[in-house]
């Protein structure tokens, strides 16, 4: 299988961006299939409280910390790396891995480079698509909206939004649904990803005593979210495999 990286990330700060690559972990586990991540929230680290035994946490303005997520690509036995960036860094990572060589890399079909740009609301977000789009020629390329803390997608004239998308062919909506603002605080709490709290499991794998009803609304909204990335064919674009061909705008 080719190395393929995805990128998390948005300039804007505030849109959720750790908690979609939560659910892409939670995702990948469900198919069984290996990943790598790394959390550029340096030096505290978010994802890593989560997902600690595949996360690492990077300074992704050091070359350093480049060199231990690009020089190892190829010679990890993980093929798919998750890159959470924290509020600011995304234009700046991706002019840095232009830089290094890695779209060169890319377009050589050495790797697979897939972005999950998260939108926040405003009018601000929509011009990030301009700025962020061209590094994957519109391939590859989610708009993602995150719903989870009941945000409003209501600046947003259609028109307008449509016409950044007649841009790049193949570009892709992600709609991630709300979750039960309970629900959402528990998990928090608990510091476990999204399926072991719906397992009712803690960080050490021992029983918990999770409510029933949390987890439920946790299990309903991750689903919804499971059958989202299943309809872009997430799954296979990150594992290198046709898009099957229900995905699609």
């Amino acid at each position: 299988m080719k190395p393929t990286v995805l990128i998390v990330g948005a300039d804007k700060g505030g849109v959720g961006k750790t908690t979609i690559t939560r659910t892409v972990l939670d995702y990948l586990a469900s198919k069984n299939t290996l990943a790598r991540a790394f959390d550029t929230e340096f030096p505290r680290g978010t994802l890593k409280r989560f997902h600690p035994d595949v996360t690492t946490v990077v300074d992704i303005t050091a070359v350093s910390d480049q060199m231990k997520i690009v020089d190892t690509l190829n010679t990890s036995e993980v093929k798919i790396s998750l890159i959470d960036i924290r509020a600011g860094l995304l234009s700046h990572t991706l002019k840095a891995f232009t830089d290094i060589g890695f779209f060169d890399a890319v377009n050589a079909g050495e790797f697979n480079f897939l972005l999950f740009h998260i939108l926040g609301p405003s009018i601000a977000s929509l011009d990030e698509i301009n700025e962020v789009m061209p590094y994957t020629n519109g391939k590859n390329y989610f708009a993602v909206k995150n719903f989870v803390n009941e945000t409003s997608f209501f600046e947003w004239d259609p028109a307008i939004y449509e016409s950044y998308f007649k841009k790049a062919r193949g570009a892709l909506d992600v709609n991630i649904p709300k979750l039960n603002e309970m629900a959402f605080e528990q998990v928090e709490l608990a510091g476990v990803p999204f399926s072991t709290f719906v397992k009712n499991k803690n960080s050490q794998g021992h029983n918990a005593k999770y409510s029933l009803v949390l987890r439920g609304y946790v299990r309903t909204w991750l689903n919804q979210i499971f059958d989202e990335y299943d309809r872009v064919s997430l799954h296979e674009r990150l594992t290198d495999r046709a898009p099957s061909a229900r995905s699609g705008r």
